[in-house]
């Protein structure tokens, strides 16, 4: 089975940086993009190159092994594989190729013996402490070869609370992005999201935080309601049209369950699947949904990994969620291509594209304080003493403080795939030599003033020199901004960059361009010139 473009072009992106660093490597693609494909060349290529390789394969959930396991023999029928996960109820081992459950296999070490390349999927999940089944497993399998290796494969390279997965202490040393969200949808490879707004909030005023996140049980009281679930099911069924797929992401069980029936009681097909469903009766629904027998399904913290029907074509968020991965796994669930329709409508209710911002673009998750930071406080404006944040009245005047608006979460005019940009009209544009911070390589930086006086103005960079696909993309669309400005370049021979610069501030800048934020930085996604 040959592999796309972008499948092949992260193997080798792999393989270059394997030749010039040591450590382990982290795959970031995105939902939907193949990875099972990719780890079956990945373990067909090694063991076709080094015969005595042993590889094990980890993940979390049983519907990955089985993915995994099954593209692998697509791609090699006589691979010499075995499978060891209770869920699956086989224990191999003695192949050259293992697919385990980490739960299955976290206290096996010494079963499991000699491994020289060991493949996570979902790896975001590994703790970036020495803690947790992945570390005490690969630790003891270090100790049996100190020479072993770890590529990591995942969607949402970041936690909760410690930012990139990547940020010391951490297992993974660099991640290698050779595909976007953009270019997939562009090539057909996904189906865009569409959101619309809902007009219904869900107030969270009250719902506290553990460890980043809501706690459960109070976001389940502030959301779970009837008066709330008649309207939140009212309003999907009003903006659905006739979407055939729907998948609710809900708070908890009860939620889910709740929904489930107010659905029912509006004459829709639709069941609730949790933790605690039984697995025949578990399949039974997926499989009732995929053929059509079920219009609608409710989950609880089940359906976000492992469960892939790309005929999906309607999710409904009612889960709000500070995880930049649970979000961007839940709408992961609706970006396959679909037999009947071109995009997957998006409904949040729960706020979280407000929260994260678009699935091209996620905020990564702040790592938490190290207490060094100021304290939080605030200033009465009638005797200017300084008090805590949370002082409802000044402890010195008596004077008391306004009540803070109460926290709601809603979707406004947000776009959730990030792809409208903001028009600039260009006066000026001025190109420099830029030194990266995290690589230390040169590039080109370009700054575009705009016409108005209050236009913020916009930069962007290009890493003309990295390898891979992002210097290959970079060199493509410098010799095209060149060639538009009438300026001539010799990308072949990068040699003096403040040459390249000063060539280029002399050709005539773009008329407009249209740009949209990227983090902290700025995405130039199209320029017109006169």
């Amino acid at each position: 089975m040959k592999l796309r473009d972008y499948q092949q072009r992260a193997i080798d992106d792999l393989y270059e940086w394997f030749r010039k660093s040591t450590g382990n490597p982290c795959i970031v693609l995105p939902t939907g993009s193949g990875k099972s494909h990719i780890v079956a060349e990945l373990c067909h290529g090694a063991l076709m190159s080094w015969p005595e390789t042993q590889i094990l394969m980890l993940t979390h959930v049983k519907e990955l092994i089985e993915q995994n396991a099954q593209k692998l023999r697509q791609h090699w029928p006589g691979a010499p594989m075995g499978i060891y996960s209770a869920s699956i109820g086989k224990k191999q081992l003695g192949e050259p190729i293992t697919f385990a459950g980490i739960q299955s296999v976290r206290d096996k070490a010494s079963l499991i013996g000699h491994i020289d390349l060991i493949i996570i999927d979902e790896c975001h999940l590994v703790s970036h402490k020495d803690e947790g089944g992945y570390r005490k497993l690969i630790g003891n399998l270090q100790a049996i070869n100190p020479m072993l290796r770890v590529i990591g494969l995942t969607a949402t390279p970041y936690r909760l609370g410690h930012g990139l997965i990547t940020d010391k202490p951490a297992l993974f040393d660099n991640l290698l992005e050779s595909v976007t969200i953009e270019e997939l949808v562009y090539k057909g490879f996904l189906a865009p999201l569409r959101s619309k707004i809902t007009g219904i909030k869900f107030d969270l005023s009250g719902v506290h935080k553990r460890g980043g996140e809501f706690i459960e049980s109070e976001l389940q009281a502030a959301v779970d309601n009837d008066d709330k679930n008649q309207a939140v099911v009212d309003k999907v069924i009003s903006l659905a049209g006739n979407r055939k797929a729907w998948l609710f992401f809900c708070t908890g069980v009860k939620h889910a369950r709740h929904i489930a029936s107010v659905l029912q009681s509006r004459g829709i097909n639709a069941e609730c699947v949790t933790g605690e469903t039984p697995k025949k009766e578990r399949e039974r629904m997926l499989a009732d949904f995929k053929a059509g027998r079920l219009q609608a399904l409710t989950n609880a913290n089940v359906l976000t990994t492992g469960f892939d029907y790309p005929d999906i074509d309607l999710i409904a968020m009612l889960r709000p969620t500070m995880s930049p991965a649970l979000y961007v796994q839940m709408a992961g669930r609706g970006m396959r291509p679909k037999s009947h329709t071109d995009h997957c409508l998006v409904l949040d209710f729960a706020g979280v594209v407000e929260t994260h911002g678009p699935i091209t673009a996620v905020q990564t998750p702040k790592k938490k304080g190290d207490g060094t930071g100021e304290a939080p406080v605030k200033v009465c404006e009638a005797c200017n003493e300084i008090v805590h944040i949370s002082a409802q009245v000044c402890p010195s005047c008596g004077n008391p403080f306004p009540a803070p608006p109460p926290k709601s979460m809603t979707l406004r005019d947000d776009d959730i795939m990030g792809l409208d940009g903001q028009d600039m009209q260009i006066k000026d544009w001025k190109w420099r030599k830029h030194i990266s911070r995290t690589s230390g390589k040169e590039m080109l930086a370009v700054t575009y003033y705009g016409a108005n006086l209050s236009d913020k103005s916009v930069t962007e960079y290009f890493p003309i020199t990295h390898e891979g696909y992002a210097g290959e993309k970079a060199r493509r669309a410098i010799a095209v901004i060149a060639n538009q400005a009438g300026a001539v370049l010799d990308l072949m021979r990068v040699r003096d960059f403040e040459q390249m610069a000063d060539g280029l501030s002399a050709g005539q800048y773009p008329k407009t361009i249209e740009y949209r934020q990227d983090g902290k930085f700025f995405r130039v996604v199209k320029r017109e010139w006169a």
